[in-house]
């Protein structure tokens, strides 16, 4: 008897992505997950291999659940591969808490959503070159603008004056490379903050002066 072939995909255990990516990748909490029923809808990810260069290393599908067991669901594919060969819509999947990075409920937690407006920032700060030392916040250009301009407070007029040394990117993707300002970014258009050396966190420009 020939030994069953492995299949060409995988879950991808989305915990230690969501750790590391906390601002970019959004996965439900486990509170929000123990609320999904049967007959909801759960997106998880498929890796797999492929020959094909062009392909990408992974899918995100949909997959309806049947049955609700402890850390333990039992669903249907609800869409069709792209790439995958051997899995189909309405394939029956088991999976847990760890695979599913969507839900249908809305949480209030959803880090990725509240810092996906736009800021612009030096590619120094972006690329982790030097940490933010200078942000201030302005009226915004667009509707996908904060109004947050973060730099790292030691770039030359020359510097900031060529366009490739700036960057427009979500406030997300900068706190993912240093978060030590998150907790000002409520504040008003007007605001401004500098990093201060002697008390090692931000503070006010108008406090400072």
């Amino acid at each position: 008897m020939s030994k069953p072939k492995s299949p060409s995909w995988r879950l991808v255990d989305a915990d230690s992505i969501a750790r590391e990516n906390k601002y970019t990748f959004y996965k439900p909490s486990r509170a929000v997950i123990a609320q999904v029923q049967p007959g909801e809808l759960v997106k998880l990810i498929f890796a797999f291999d492929s020959d094909d260069p062009a392909a990408p290393n992974a899918e995100r599908m949909w997959v309806k659940v049947t049955q609700v067991g402890i850390d333990k669901f039992i669903g249907e594919l609800d869409n069709d591969p792209l790439h995958i060969k051997d899995l189909a819509c309405g394939d029956t999947l088991s999976f847990g808490p760890c695979h599913i990075i969507n839900t249908e409920h809305d949480d209030s937690d959803n880090l990725v959503e509240r810092y996906i407006s736009r800021c612009f920032v030096t590619r120094r700060v972006l690329e982790g070159e030097d940490p933010p030392g200078y942000l201030y916040r302005e009226e915004p250009d667009n509707e996908r603008d904060s109004g947050w301009r973060i730099l790292a407070g030691n770039e030359t007029e020359e510097f900031l004056a060529d366009p490739d040394n700036l960057t427009f990117v979500s406030l997300g993707a900068v706190l993912r490379t240093n978060d030590s300002f998150v907790d000002f970014l409520d504040s008003p258009v007007g605001s401004a903050f500098v990093f201060d050396e002697k008390s090692g966190g931000f503070v006010s420009v108008a406090d400072e002066s």
